[in-house]
């Protein structure tokens, strides 16, 4: 992305990245709870490219600031990246249909965490640039209408934060068809894993 992004650190602890960020560009302002980052992101003189959020903090947790980042005009369409301990993939989907981008569990590598900022500030941009074709395709090379409707159940019950075993159990087949069905839905939808699709599917409706 053109220029130097800014980010909203909203962490009770921010040192590490507040010190590391900007070695790598980015322009960096902290908050130490929620309140105080809804706080930052209602002042107009403020613009931010992203929010990195941690989920534990005190007075306003990441859930409760992710809700009202979503339901402000002004404030829902920055993406936002979540800072969580928590690892079970029912929350981290939970989290996900709030309103989250992405997430990263801690403790993260420092490269891990840039990787998945850039990922989401090129997605944002690219969303900003094609947003009138973005209920039919991804970009030049995906189509969703692709998937067939077994591979689209499959990536349904994904997004209910069901594993391999139970879908498999669900749709009365083998744990293995239900991997051979999102090898190709990765690879229909040119993503790497469950969340990346999740995340497609959500953004373009093809899901709820």
């Amino acid at each position: 992305m053109d220029g130097i992004a800014s980010i909203l650190v909203i962490d009770d602890n921010p040192k590490f990245l507040k010190d590391a960020l900007p070695m790598y560009g980015y322009d960096v302002k902290t908050a130490l709870d929620g309140l105080e980052g809804l706080k930052i992101l209602a002042d107009e003189k403020n613009h931010f490219d992203l929010v990195l959020l941690d989920v534990m903090m005190p007075n306003m947790d990441g859930w409760d600031t992710l809700k009202a980042i979503r339901k402000n005009p002004n404030t829902m369409h920055i993406p936002v990246i979540m800072l969580t301990a928590v690892s079970e993939d029912q929350k981290v989907v939970s989290g996900l249909k709030i309103g989250a981008d992405d997430y990263i569990v801690k403790p993260f590598i420092l490269p891990n965490l840039l990787a998945r900022i850039e990922a989401v500030l090129r997605r944002c941009t690219w969303q900003k640039e094609n947003n009138a074709n973005k209920d039919k395709k991804i970009n030049n090379n995906v189509n969703i209408d692709l998937l067939t409707p077994k591979e689209k159940e499959v990536l349904s019950l994904v997004a209910k934060g069901a594993s391999n075993q139970e879908i498999a159990d669900k749709l009365c087949v083998q744990d293995v068809t239900i991997k051979t069905h999102l090898n190709s839905i990765f690879k229909k939808l040119k993503v790497s894993n469950r969340t990346q699709a999740v995340l497609l599917a959500m953004e373009i409706n093809l899901i709820n």
